[in-house]
């Protein structure tokens, strides 16, 4: 891959693009110098989002000479560089056609025939409602009036969509409050330049547009009474903000309004009123108003088909979305390319490429011609199934067919080899891309950056990526995307965010991907707090951030234990309308079914299905797990059996916790019960399941099946593992059988494991409760083995001072352990207090057993363990002095 993008880099000829170079070499140079003084990733980075803010320098505003108001005066709306530029150059043409006269004119004083005439000869409508921001520079009783006859001449000069910009800049200026006052005036003044109906239409669009629906609603009432019928597509826009809000009872009842008085609903309406239910959930709702449609004589069209099916797909219902696309052809309504796209891509989404392909072939039957994105969809399925040769045959079916591949199926077959194929493809095909010239040098570059970023070379990509940047080329937001997330799952988040400052320098809006890595990469280092704080800026900055943002965020707060903090981010997802899909519902119901909330996660999961949402396994399993592990075994059980009525079969994972739910209650007949019916549903025990019964055997004290268990597992063709034999090891130490639990060790060293701390600690355990020559011989082999205690070590070593009746003993090597920070928690806190509480007014005997000389020896090493490793800076008195003073004092 290497010596394949250096070759590319060589090759990719210098683009003088006008969006970095501007007129001379010069400045080329001066880019250059900027950008590597600007970035230097291994010695600028900062801890805080707001570190990487651009900060754009302040000039002077040369617009102020054409405003009526003083210079001092802040402008209510502001208007981007974009605007600002556009703004200069339809001025300038202006004062060459000889029209500076009605600037000065306009410059001395908020005139509205001055202020028509000006947006009149700036031509375009984008053009002259931002001059009208850039002028509208006080709210004042005078100048809305002046704004008010602005839109009446507008209206008269046949500029309507102009006038209602106007109306809807000045609304929403001044609010609520102060509306009423402006409609009475233009109903008022209105006569003389338009009817009743563009004066009352054009101020429930600007209404609407400025999200005041109750507002828009008393003007349709107010068109009622004048006997003027509003427009269809009026009504429309209100219902869309209506059902955008929630306010459910106001579309029904503007809805039945219309099919009582008109206008009658139209198709445009019923795809507005589909697409709005869908959007809340409400996909039953959607599907009726689509049966509905043929009885106001509306046809349903592909669009209103399209947001139905997508509605199912992203609910996990392919097979309703499947039943919609089949009922579309029979009615005779041909699906577009949104259709197949969005079906073949559920498809694959789920793992079915056998349907996907189907739906893909099937499309002959209705004459359409696959176009490049339903290709990619259908290849990028294939490489997320880790087929790739079939994507291989996919894209030379492709070029057979005259489909011309873009940068996006190069991308999914480059990351395909590079992931799960053979590298030296990948870069076969990238040296063709280039030679052939198949792709220009933008996507050429972001598929080399992308391929670097997949294989883990990040120094490169960064290397490449600026390469291209000082050679002049302007590579897209994917090339960026791919470093800001391979930084981000790096744990390089500072880096990520470097990457993001450039990419808003050079002019580029962060996409929904952007968001999710940025946001991401914070909360793998549990900067939580931050990656709010950031979710909220892009979102008050407009860029998109979806709910896989949300999720990823929501996933953190519960790792973090901040379930407080989870539950709040699910009601601001909520409140932003953001719907949760069923990823993000599964990953709220694991996280609260991990911390014991199972009403509110049952909740939840009756949420899920009320929206229409399937739930998957792993839903399912998470609450399944959430009973088992808080003793609800019955609820689990009949959970399991309502899963299986709805067509999921129980997994692995599923299974498992059944089984470790039985034996955590002793119900050990039972759970082998389940573990031979393994077989009959086709799964195939996992190292999980054998451990989980053996653990159960060993606490119950029947080693013997514990024993018998093992040999099967060989039998089937596993292995047991460290858990396995540190479960027997305890299992045999707690039942006294030291002999047997040395046995276990010596197999388990035979099978080349090496044994951790916690297979010590529970030999260490027995070995306390153990015949003093026997403990002797056997802590000799410990230490031989190189044995690594840890807290839990110290505090079992503790526990055994105190339930063999020496609490001074307890006391005083835990007053040493906790000068250690890393050598103590609360469990040895505890220990102290329960060996304190036994000393106040018993008589404890100073006499010295061997007992307490060997508990005292393993103690000792555990503590010079710890002073040893003890973390840098800390000083510590040496063990042994410790020892002979407190033998002194005893």
């Amino acid at each position: 891959m290497s010596a394949t993008v250096r070759r590319l880099r060589n090759n990719i000829k210098v683009c003088h693009s006008s969006h970095f170079l501007s007129s001379s070499t010069s400045h080329t140079l001066n880019t250059s110098q900027t950008l590597h003084k600007s970035l230097d990733f291994h010695t600028h980075c900062s801890s805080s989002p707001d570190h990487y803010s651009a900060i754009i320098p302040s000039k002077f505003d040369f617009l102020e000479q054409f405003s009526p108001f003083p210079s001092s005066s802040s402008s209510t709306l502001s208007i981007n560089s974009n605007e600002r530029r556009k703004i200069v150059v339809g001025l300038s043409k202006m004062i060459k056609q000889s029209q500076g006269h009605v600037l000065r004119g306009f410059s001395q004083n908020f005139r509205p025939c001055f202020l028509v005439k000006i947006m009149k000869l700036l031509e375009r409508r984008e053009i002259a409602f931002a001059f009208f921001k850039f002028a509208f520079q006080d709210d004042s009783e005078s100048v809305i009036r002046s704004c008010c006859v602005a839109a009446h001449l507008l209206a008269a000069e046949d500029l309507r969509l102009l006038a209602q910009d106007v109306l809807w800049c000045v609304i929403d200026t001044i609010g609520v409050s102060r509306s009423g006052d402006l409609v009475e005036f233009m109903w008022r003044e209105h006569h003389v330049h338009e009817s009743h109906f563009s004066v009352l239409d054009s101020l429930m669009r600007a209404f609407v547009n400025a999200g005041m629906g109750l507002q828009a609603l008393e003007i349709v009432g107010r068109m009622r009474e004048v006997g003027v019928r509003p427009s269809a597509s009026g009504v429309s826009i209100l219902l869309k903000l209506l059902l955008r809000v929630g306010d459910y009872g106001s579309v029904w009842k503007l809805f039945k309004d219309m099919i009582r008085r008109g206008p009658r609903p139209c198709e445009y309406t019923f795809t507005v009123m589909i697409l709005g239910f869908c959007r809340k959930g409400c996909l039953d709702i959607g599907e009726s108003l689509l049966h509905l449609m043929p009885k106001f004589h509306c046809e349903p069209n592909v669009t209103a088909y399209n947001i139905v099916i997508n509605a199912c797909c992203i609910r996990g219902q392919t097979s309703d979305a499947l039943a919609w696309y089949n009922l579309m052809i029979e009615r005779g309504c041909n699906p577009s390319a949104v259709t197949y796209n969005t079906v073949i891509h559920a498809f694959c989404k789920e793992g079915n490429m056998v349907k996907a392909r189907e739906i893909f072939d099937g499309r002959k039957e209705t004459g359409f011609f696959p176009n490049t994105i339903m290709y990619n969809t259908l290849m990028n399925g294939y490489v997320k199934m880790r087929e790739i040769g079939e994507a291989n045959m996919l894209y030379e079916e492709m070029s057979k067919n005259g489909i011309a591949p873009d940068g996006i199926t190069f991308n999914i077959l480059v990351s395909g080899h590079c992931k799960y194929g053979r590298e030296e493809d990948g870069d076969k095909l990238l040296k063709d891309i280039s030679v052939l010239g198949l792709l220009p040098n933008q996507s050429l570059c972001d598929i080399s950056v992308s391929g670097l970023c997949w294989k883990g070379r990040l120094d490169e990509a960064m290397e490449f990526l600026m390469d291209m940047l000082e050679k002049g080329l302007s590579p897209s937001i994917i090339a960026f995307n791919s470093v800001i997330a391979a930084y981000s799952q790096a744990g390089l988040e500072d880096k990520a965010f470097e990457v993001y400052k450039l990419m808003e320098r050079f002019g580029l809006t962060p996409s929904s991907s952007t968001c999710s890595s940025l946001l991401m990469g914070l909360s793998i280092k549990g900067r939580l707090q931050e990656a709010m704080k950031l979710m909220d800026q892009m979102i008050q900055k407009g860029f998109t951030v979806n709910s896989v943002a949300f999720t990823v965020l929501l996933d953190k707060f519960f790792k973090k234990r901040n379930v407080v903090g989870a539950q709040h981010l699910w009601r601001e997802m909520e409140r932003r309308g953001i719907f949760p899909d069923v990823v993000a519902f599964s990953a709220f119901i694991d996280g609260l079914s991990k911390h014991g909330r199972l009403e509110e996660a049952c909740n939840v999961f009756s949420e899920m299905l009320k929206k229409g949402l399937v739930p998957n396994n792993f839903a399912y399993n998470s609450l399944i797990c959430g009973f088992c592990n808080f003793g609800r075994l019955n609820e689990a059980l009949e959970l399991e059996k309502v899963m299986r009525n709805r067509g999921l079969l129980p997994d692995i994972f599923t299974t498992n916790m059944i089984i470790g739910g039985l034996c955590k209650q002793g119900r050990m007949q039972s759970a082998i019960d389940v573990f031979i019916n393994m077989h009959q549903m086709g799964l195939s025990p996992d190292i999980v399941t054998y451990n989980t019964l053996i653990d159960g055997y060993c606490k119950v004290f029947d080693m013997v099946k514990a024993d018998n268990l093992m040999n099967r597992m060989y039998d089937s063709g596993s292995n047991p593992d460290l858990i396995t034999y540190n479960i027997c090891i305890h299992g045999f130490c707690s039942s006294q059988r030291m002999s047997q639990a040395v046995l276990m060790l010596d197999r388990l060293v035979s099978a080349g494991i090496v044994p951790n701390t916690v297979t010590y600690n529970t030999l260490l355990n027995g070995i306390c409760s153990d015949i003093l020559d026997r403990a002797m011989i056997l802590t000799a082999r410990l230490l031989k083995m190189a044995f690594v205690p840890n807290v839990v070590t110290s505090n079992l070593l503790l526990s055994h001072f105190y339930k063999q009746g020496m609490p001074e003993r307890t006391l005083k090597w835990g007053d040493k352990l906790i000068e250690i920070p890393h050598a103590f928690d609360e469990i040895t806190c505890k220990l102290r207090e329960k060996a304190h509480h036994m000393l106040e007014g018993a008589d404890v005997s100073g006499v010295t057993s061997p007992k307490s000389l060997f508990l005292d020896f393993l103690m000792y090493i555990t503590y010079d363990y710890f002073c040893r490793y003890k973390p840098h800076g800390e000083t510590t008195k040496h063990p042994l002095k410790l020892i002979d003073r407190s033998y002194s004092g005893s």
